[in-house]
């Protein structure tokens, strides 16, 4: 995990120190299917984002990796904080399409 990813959820009280990241195709393995997905690489990224195959929606919402920032550690922190914040807002926004 991303150490400036850690250190701007845990401000929110969000402990995500113990997690790995995982492949699409450890899912698919799995044998999980999928009826909505969203990817969330980096523009430049963005054609290199998993498939999953049998999926109704996909969904692609770019957002900047923190792990091409650059600047003194507190300069990224306050860069991977605002990359939250933005990814907060578009979870909210999302989900207030299914209320009601």
């Amino acid at each position: 995990m991303n150490p400036l990813a850690v250190e701007v959820m845990k401000e929110i009280g969000i402990d995500i120190s113990g997690n790995q990241t995982k492949s699409a195709f450890d899912f698919f393995k799995e044998g999980k299917l999928y009826t909505q997905v969203i990817t969330v690489c980096d523009e430049t990224s963005a054609g290199k984002c998993p498939f999953f195959p049998e999926i109704t929606t996909r969904l692609h919402w770019g957002f900047d990796d923190p792990s091409t920032f650059t600047g003194t550690w507190e300069e990224r922190l306050e860069k991977t904080r605002r990359v939250r914040e933005v990814i907060r807002e578009k979870i909210d926004a999302w989900l207030k399409k299914f209320e009601g």
